[in-house]
């Protein structure tokens, strides 16, 4: 891990940003917040505590953006929507027994098609 630390701050470029968390398995976890703000700092060339500061200002942008208008959209990755559940019937699996379970409201992440072409690959047009 520290190696991949030292790599990713001696790393002057995007493409070489990436093939250093292909090459250390990083991509294969879950990343950390840490993690995540050293390679954004990386990519842009910025240091560490202003790639923080930009996370935590999109993270409260979204959350103010979506308890107010309902959706909050970032460009090429996806949009956060906040949904209603209305009420329903459900059982316990364990005694079969029918129980209510109340309406609530959910957030949901909708993928962008970019970012789904992307990772998947475009589909082929049969």
């Amino acid at each position: 891990m520290l190696a991949a630390v030292e790599y990713l701050l001696l790393g002057d470029s995007v493409p070489m940003l990436l093939k250093c968390f292909d090459s250390t398995g990083i991509t294969h976890e879950q990343m950390t917040k840490t993690q995540l703000q050293i390679a954004l700092a990386a990519a842009t060339e910025t240091d560490k505590k202003t790639a923080g500061a930009f996370l935590d200002a999109l993270g409260s942008l979204a959350y103010k953006t979506i308890k107010k208008e309902g959706e909050f959209t970032l460009p090429g990755f996806g949009k956060l929507v906040k949904q209603k559940r209305k009420a329903r019937t459900g059982f316990n699996p364990k005694t079969q027994q029918k129980i209510k379970i109340p309406a609530k409201t959910v957030v949901k992440f909708r993928v962008a098609k970019a970012a789904k072409d992307a990772i998947l690959g475009a589909k082929k047009v049969a």
